[in-house]
Order: C-alpha cells, then structure tokens, then sequence
C-alpha cells in the first residue's frame, strides 16, 4: 500500500498538472469504487475547477470551487495519472475525471480495493475514518510524539502502523525506522523510555524525508503520476531483507509477524 511517502509525492507531481482546470465530465467505468454512489459523485465534481492537490495520511486530497472535497484512498495497487486520451480508456481505469481540454484525471486500480469519495463543503470532516486520523508524522514535535506511546501496552511496531496514533506511516516505513533507531518491533510501547521515543522520532521523520527526496519506494505496482517508480526500495536496510546480513553488524535479518504483518529487525542492533 503506497504510504506517506508515496502519496505525497503524487499529489506534489499532480497539484501543478490539475490546478485551475475544469473537470467537464465524472466517467464511472466501475461504480464498486465510489462507496457514496456514481449519481452523488458526479453532481458534486462535474463542472467545478481543481484549486488544490495535498495529502492527509495516505489520502490523496482534491480540492474543487466551492469548498467540495475529493479523497482518493490508493489502498494495495490504486493509481493516479493523466492520461492524454480517454478513447479507449487507460487499462484498469475505474474513474475518470475528463478535463476542458480532452484529457483526464485517472483513478486505476488492479484490484479494486481503493475508492473515491466526493465530500460536499464542511462534510470531509464528519467521515469517520477522516477524523480518526492522528497526527502527521512529519508535523509532529519530539514532545508531542512521544505520549502517543505512553499508554500502549502494544508492540510498538503495531503503535506505528495504527492510523488512530499516527497517521501516514505503514509497513516499510515503520520497520526502516525501528532499525535506525535501534528498537525491535516488538518492544512494548509503554516501556520505551522518552529517550528512545525521541530517537524514534528522529529516525521516522529522517526516513519519510529521505524516501520523499527518492520520490518513494516501488515494491510492485507503486508508479508516479508521470509511470516513474520510487527509489527509496534500493536503500532498505531490513525491510523485505530477512535471511540477509544486517548493514550494521552483520548479523542475520529476522522476521517476525505482528498485526499479520512480516517485520524485518536485526537481532543484534534492534533491542526490546
């Protein structure tokens, strides 16, 4: 699932592409993607000009005239591209959003586990799922970040992944910044003390910032809008490595299962 960094480089690279223009026509070629409804979907988008393209956690935010709200949630294969030609549609295309000017916004997705919603003036901060979010983890002050571990009996790992706590930070990510700040996953979030939570919040604000700059990291199907895939995969130090010699000390990478997901740790650099 693409995550902070990879969304954010997304809207960055679509912000100047859609800012200003007008969206003519909402074509719905796979309704399963719009949990609101194709009918609600179009009367809120069609014929309002794009002002905005940001991030809030994983979600790609667009911006409309009139205070209207598209949130795209890119899940496991979702993508974001303009296409120059909509006749034939881009394969895999699940919603297009047809510019003024013959081209469109395109919302793919291989597997069909992203949506689209379109949130009228006032109502994106009403959905649920949007006000459960934590705190942006490049945003966030070391003091702030960490009592959002104090009364987690959690394994710490699962405290990152948890989009409640923090929000934006998944699988890669996380584990990145667990071996750089020397604390295996596992470790109990309440028995960390300030001075590792501090370090961790270096090492997860020092990876997202790197893997931004590489423009993300393509595991398999994560592209930019332009089809560029991520860099940040070749600097892993342990994420997907297991059986590999650690970077540090050569030890053996580990794997180990938490919240059903694998995490990668070095036994020797990484301590409960």
């Amino acid at each position: 699932m693409p995550e902070l960094p990879e969304v954010e480089t997304i809207a960055r690279a679509l912000s100047p592409v859609l800012t200003g223009r007008r969206i003519t026509r909402a074509i719905v070629l796979d309704p399963s993607v719009l949990p609101d409804g194709a009918a609600t979907f179009r009367a809120l988008v069609e014929g309002r000009a794009v002002t905005a393209v940001r991030r809030r956690a994983k979600l790609c935010l667009i911006d409309l005239e009139g205070g209207v709200i598209v949130a795209v949630h890119l899940k496991m294969t979702g993508r974001l591209s303009v296409a120059e030609t909509l006749d034939p549609p881009p394969a895999r295309a699940r919603v297009i959003l047809a510019l003024e000017d013959g081209d469109g916004l395109v919302f793919s997705d291989l597997r069909r586990f992203g949506s689209c919603r379109a949130f009228a003036p006032g109502e994106l901060d009403t959905w649920d799922f949007y006000r459960s979010l934590g705190p942006e983890p490049l945003a966030i002050a070391a003091g702030e970040f960490t009592p959002l571990f104090a009364k987690t009996s959690r394994a710490i790992k699962a405290a990152l992944l948890d989009q409640r706590v923090i929000a934006g930070i998944g699988n890669i990510y996380a584990d990145e910044a667990l071996f750089r700040s020397g604390i295996r996953p596992t470790a109990k979030a309440s028995r960390l003390t300030p001075e590792r939570l501090t370090a961790l919040h270096a090492a997860v604000q020092a990876v997202l910032s790197e893997a931004l700059r590489a423009g993300g990291s393509t595991i398999r199907d994560y592209r930019t809008p332009e089809g560029i895939e991520g860099a940040f995969q070749h600097h892993f130090n342990v994420y997907g490595r297991a059986g590999e010699p650690c970077p540090a000390c050569g030890k053996k990478l580990k794997s180990t299962k938490i919240t059903a997901r694998t995490s990668t740790y070095c036994p020797g650099c990484q301590k409960e």
